[in-house]
C-alpha cells in the first residue's frame, strides 16, 4: 500500500486528498503564495502548472529526455530569496525549470511523515549538458553558498550550499517494475526505458557517468564526517526527520537506542525540525534521570550536520504489540467459540494493571516537572513484569508551560484542546481504550466512536463498575469536538450493530454513501479512496482504488447502476495515456468494470491500446502482473470469441505456468497471498484447467498454492499466517491466510492434495479474530468475511459460517456515518474511502457476499454483473 497517508490528511477531514489541495486546517499558511508566483512570465518564456509544480521554460526550448538535474533545497524562511536568485540566473542563461507553486506544499513536502526521497526540493534546474551543468554549480553554487535547507538524500551535494545534484528523466517517461507497476523510468544506453528510482539514497544507474567535477562531491559524502562513535545493527523505524537504530557502544559493546534528527527536516506544524525535537528530547532524558519509566540518555553528538542522541535500549513490547499477543479476542484454542470467561478475567486484570502503571509513570514524569506530550500505545513498552517504561520524548515539555501544544500527535491519543499537564491525561484514557481496542483514530472522524469503544469494552471485558464513565468524563469535552468534521456528525439512519439481521438496508446505505461522496466536476477521481489514487495515472480509474472497482461493486451487490458516473469512467478511460496493463492497477481491471457494465466497445478498445500488444510485466502476480492481466484475456476472448485475446491468454498462462516450476525448483521466500503470492497464480491455473480440461493445470496450481504455503508460519494458536519478518504476521485477502485459503478451497473440489486438505482449516483459522484493526476488503474484517462466507462450513476445523457470523455482527465496530450513511474508513483508519481495496465499496461487496447470492471478486467465481 502507499505509505505516507498522514500527507494526504491535510487537504480533506473526511477523505484522504491531493496535498496539492491543502487549503485550511492545523498548521496551513494564509499567506501560502511564494515570491515567483508575483512575477510576470519573461518574454520568450512559458509558464505552466502541473500539481505540484510551475514549470518556466523558453520558447522552442528542447528540453532532454534526462540527465543531471540539479535540485535546490531550501527552507521556509530563505525559500523566496534562494527562488528569486536562481530564476534569474535560468532566465539570463535560457534553462529551463520549476518551482513549487505554493508555500505550504513546500511545508508539506518537509513534515516528518512525508517522503524522504523528495524532502528538501524546492526548486529544479534541467541543464542541457555537462557543461552547463558545471557552469551553473559553479556559479549558482557560488551566489546561494551558506544557505540553508533539508539534506536531499536521494542526491549529491555540491560543495556545502543548498544545490544537489542527481541523474534522472527530465520529460513524462514511465515503465513497469517487476511488480508490474507503472512508475517514471529514463532511457537505458540501449533504448529500453528503466524505473526511475526516486529513494532516499544516491543511486544513479550503472551505465550514467559522473561527469568528472562532482567526483570529489561523491568522496565527501562517503567520506562521512569521521569516526562513528555506534555501530548500528538494526534500522527500527524511519521519517523524514531521521531514523531510529539499535546500536551498540563502539567502546564496550552496550546496546542502546541511536536516534538521528535532520536539520531543516521533519517539521511539525509548529514549523520546528527534527533538530529542535531532539533536543528537546535531550532536556527531557537528561532532566528525568533516575526516574525508573524513563530510558537513560547516554550521549548527545553531530556528525556532517546530522544531531544524534543515543540512549539506553529498551526491552519489552510496545502496548500495541502486547495487546495483539495477549487479548483472548486475536487468539484462542477454539476460533468459533466465544472467549472464556477465565481469559477474559486474566487479560482484563493485566491490561488494568499494564494502563495503572502508564498512569504511574505520568505522575512520575509531571512530578519532576516534565509533561510527556504524546502517550499513545506505540510509545508504551510493556515488560515482562507488565511494568512499562514510556519512550519517544520529542514533544515533551517543562510542566510550567500551561499554553503548550505539540505540533503533531497520534490520532485518537492526541488532544486538540488541551494544553500542559492535562495532554497526557487525556492520551492515558485514550491508551486506556487502545489496550482493549486499538480503533482510537475512529474517534477524530466522529465523536459517537468514543462512546461506543467504551461500550464495547465494558461490554465485552470485565472491566469495574465505573471505568468507561472516567475515560469518557476525561475525553468527552466540548472544546475536543470543534474541529470534527460534519458530514459525519449525528447517527447513523440504519441500525448497525451486532443484532442486524436484515443486512439489505446496511448495504443500500452504504451505497447511498457512496454516490453521495462521488465528484464527477474532478478529472483525477470519481470517489475518494486510497492516496494510491494519486499514484499513477490510472488510479483513480483503478479497480482498486478508483471509480471501476466502485461502479462494479455496487452494480455486482445488486444497488443499482449510476450512467452518469459511468460516462465518467468510459470518458476517462479514452483518455488514458499510460495507464498500465494490469487488472487491479491499470488497464486490464478498468476494461473488465466496462465490459461488465455494457460498455464492450470502449472495454476492448481500451485493451487493444494499452494490454493485447503491449510489453508487459515478468511478475506473475493477480494484482499487476501477468495472471490478472490473461485471466482477463481469457474472460474477454470467451466472452466475445476474439481469438487474439484468447492467444495472448495462451501465451501469458504458459509464461505464468514456467514461472511456477521455476520457483518451485529456487525455494526462494516471496509475498505470500492471492493479489502478491502464488495463489493469484494458482487461479489463473485453475481457470485454465475449467477452460480446455487439461490436468496438468491442476497440478500447476496445487504447486503454486503449496509455493505460497511454504511461506507460512504456525501461529500460537495453530493459524497458518505470512510472516513479515521481524513486523508482523498477516492472514488478510491480498496478503496472507484468507486469499490462499480462497483459492486452495476452490482447487480442492477438482483436486485432492493431502497438504491443501490439511493445511485449509488451519487457513481459516487465521481468518477468526475478533478484533480485526481494519474493516477494508483487501487487508481487513471485509475480506477475512468474505472468505470464510465463500468457503462454507467444513467437515473439521473452524466453523466458517459461525465466524461469519462473528465478523457481521462486528462491522459496526468500524463504522463511520457519512451524512447519516453506513461509510467505512481507509487504510491506517485515518479518513474515510469509498474504494474496493480499502473502504466502503470493498465491504458492500463482502457483506452482499455473504449474506446473498452477489458475486465477489472477478475470477473467483464465473458469475457476471447484468449490463
Amino acid at each position: 500500500m502507499f505509505e505516507f497517508q498522514q500527507l494526504y490528511c491535510l487537504a480533506d477531514p473526511v477523505f484522504y486528498d491531493d496535498v496539492a489541495r491543502w487549503r485550511e486546517g492545523r498548521g496551513y499558511l494564509p499567506d501560502a503564495r511564494p515570491a515567483l508566483a508575483e512575477r510576470a512570465v519573461p518574454q520568450g518564456w512559458s509558464r505552466d502548472d502541473r500539481g505540484f509544480w510551475v514549470v518556466m521554460r523558453p520558447d522552442r526550448h528542447v528540453m532532454p529526455e534526462q540527465g543531471w538535474k540539479v535540485h535546490v533545497s531550501a527552507t521556509l524562511d530563505n525559500a523566496d530569496r534562494l527562488a528569486e536568485t536562481v530564476w534569474d540566473y535560468c532566465v539570463a542563461h535560457g534553462i529551463a525549470f520549476k518551482y513549487l507553486g505554493s508555500r505550504n506544499t513546500h511545508l508539506a513536502l518537509n513534515f516528518k511523515y512525508a517522503p524522504r526521497g523528495a524532502s528538501g526540493k524546492m526548486m529544479t534546474v534541467y541543464p542541457q549538458d555537462e557543461d552547463e551543468l558545471r557552469r551553473l554549480l559553479e556559479d549558482l553554487g557560488g551566489q546561494l553558498e551558506g544557505a540553508e535547507g533539508p539534506y536531499i538524500l536521494s542526491d549529491l551535494r555540491w560543495e556545502q550550499g543548498p544545490l544537489y545534484v542527481r541523474y534522472g528523466a527530465f520529460r513524462d517517461m514511465h515503465c513497469l517494475d517487476v511488480t508490474g507497476r507503472q512508475v517514471k523510468a529514463y532511457r537505458a544506453p540501449d533504448g529500453r526505458l528503466e524505473p526511475d528510482r526516486r529513494g532516499p539514497v544516491f543511486a544513479p544507474p550503472s551505465w550514467a557517468r559522473l561527469p568528472p567535477f562532482l567526483e570529489a562531491q561523491l568522496a565527501a559524502r562517503k567520506g562521512g564526517g569521521g569516526e562513528h562513535p555506534y555501530r548500528v545493527r538494526r534500522a527500527l523505524h524511519f521519517s523524514n526527520g531521521g531514523g531510529v537504530y539499535e546500536a551498540e557502544r563502539t567502546t564496550d559493546g552496550r546496546t542502546v537506542v541511536l536516534k538521528e534528527a535532520r536539520p531543516h527536516a521533519g517539521l511539525d506544524r509548529h514549523q520546528e525540525d527534527a533538530v529542535r525535537r531532539l533536543q528537546r528530547e535531550h532536556w527531557a532524558l537528561t532532566r528525568l534521570q533516575g526516574v525508573s519509566c524513563v530510558p537513560q540518555c547516554l550521549d548527545y553528538f553531530v556528525i556532517s550536520g546530522h544531531h544524534f542522541l543515543a540512549q539506553d535500549f529498551v526491552a519489552g513490547q510496545p502496548l500495541t504489540e502486547w495487546t495483539a499477543c495477549n487479548s483472548p479476542w486475536l487468539l484462542r484454542e477454539n476460533p468459533t467459540a466465544p472467549p472464556d470467561a477465565d481469559s477474559l478475567k486474566r487479560f482484563t486484570e493485566r491490561a488494568l494493571r499494564v494502563c495503572d502503571a502508564v498512569a504511574k509513570a505520568v505522575e512520575e514524569l509531571h512530578a519532576a516537572g516534565v509533561v510527556f506530550g504524546d502517550l499513545h500505545p506505540g510509545n508504551v513498552m510493556v515488560q515482562d513484569d507488565d511494568s512499562v517504561r514510556l519512550i519517544d520524548f520529542e514533544f515533551a515539555r517543562d510542566i510550567t508551560e500551561r499554553a503548550y501544544q505539540p505540533g503533531l500527535g497520534a490520532t485518537g491519543f492526541a488532544s486538540r484542546g488541551k494544553r500542559g499537564a492535562d495532554i497526557d491525561w487525556h492520551g492515558l484514557a485514550a491508551v486506556r481504550i487502545g489496550a482493549f481496542v486499538l480503533l482510537n483514530s475512529l474517534t477524530r472522524l466522529t465523536h459517537a466512536k468514543t462512546q461506543e469503544l467504551v461500550r464495547i469494552i465494558e461490554d465485552g471485558f470485565p472491566v469495574p463498575p465505573g471505568w468507561g464513565a472516567d475515560i469518557l468524563s476525561e475525553l468527552d469535552v466540548a472544546h475536543e469536538r470543534i474541529d470534527l468534521p460534519a458530514a459525519c456528525a449525528g447517527p447513523l439512519r440504519v441500525p448497525l450493530d451486532e443484532k442486524v439481521t436484515d443486512w439489505e438496508p446496511v448495504c443500500s446505505s452504504m451505497a447511498r454513501a457512496i454516490v453521495r461522496s462521488a465528484t464527477p466536476d474532478r478529472t483525477d477521481r470519481l470517489f475518494p479512496g486510497d492516496p494510491e489514487q494519486f499514484a499513477t495515472e490510472a488510479g483513480g480509474h483503478g479497480f482498486a482504488h478508483g471509480a471501476a472497482g466502485v461502479l462494479w461493486a455496487l452494480a455486482a451487490s445488486g444497488q443499482g447502476r449510476f450512467p452518469h458516473f459511468e460516462q465518467w469512467l468510459v470518458d476517462g478511460a479514452r483518455t488514458l495515456r499510460e495507464p498500465g496493463p494490469g487488472f487491479y492497477e491499470g488497464a486490464s481491471g478498468i476494461a473488465y468494470a466496462l465490459d461488465e457494465l455494457g460498455y464492450s466497445d470502449t472495454a476492448l478498445d481500451l485493451m487493444e491500446r494499452h494490454v493485447l500488444d503491449a510489453e508487459l510485466p515478468g511478475a506473475p502476480g493477480l494484482h499487476s502482473g501477468l495472471s490478472g492481466i490473461a485471466l482477463n484475456l481469457q474472460h474477454l476472448g470467451e466472452r466475445h470469441a476474439l481469438a487474439a485475446y484468447l492467444e495472448r491468454a495462451t501465451a501469458l498462462t504458459e509464461q505464468v505456468a514456467a514461472a511456477i516450476g521455476s520457483a518451485t525448483r529456487s525455494g526462494e521466500r516471496h509475498e505470500a497471498g492471492l493479489l502478491h503470492g502464488w495463489s493469484g497464480a494458482a487461479l489463473l491455473m485453475l481457470r485454465r484447467h475449467q477452460y480446455d480440461g487439461d490436468e496438468r493445470y491442476l497440478d500447476l496450481a496445487v504447486r503454486a498454492l503449496r509455493l505460497d504455503l511454504d511461506s507460512l508460519v504456525t501461529q500460537s494458536d495453530g493459524s497458518l499466517q505470512y510472516e513479515e519478518p521481524g513486523v508482523r504476521t498477516l492472514g488478510y485477502l491480498d496478503t496472507g491466510s484468507a486469499g490462499i485459503a480462497l483459492v486452495a478451497h476452490e482447487v480442492l473440489q477438482h483436486h485432492a492434495d493431502a497438504r491443501l486438505a490439511e493445511s485449509l482449516p488451519q487457513l481459516v483459522r487465521a481468518c477468526s479474530p475478533e478484533y480485526v484493526v481494519q474493516s477494508s476488503l483487501f487487508r481487513g474484517r471485509a475480506g477475512l468475511l468474505a472468505t470464510v462466507a465463500r468457503i462454507g462450513a467444513q467437515e473439521s476445523g473452524p466453523n466458517p459460517r459461525s465466524l461469519t457470523e462473528r465478523h457481521l455482527q462486528r462491522l459496526h465496530w468500524h463504522a463511520i456515518p457519512y451524512h447519516g450513511e453506513a461509510a467505512f474508513p481507509g487504510v491506517k483508519n485515518l479518513r474515510l474511502s469509498m474504494d474496493l481495496a480499502t473502504g466502503t465499496a470493498g465491504v458492500l461487496l463482502a457483506v452482499s457476499a455473504a449474506t446473498s447470492a452477489a458475486p465477489f471478486l472477478p475470477f473467483t467465481e464465473s458469475r457476471s454483473v447484468e449490463a
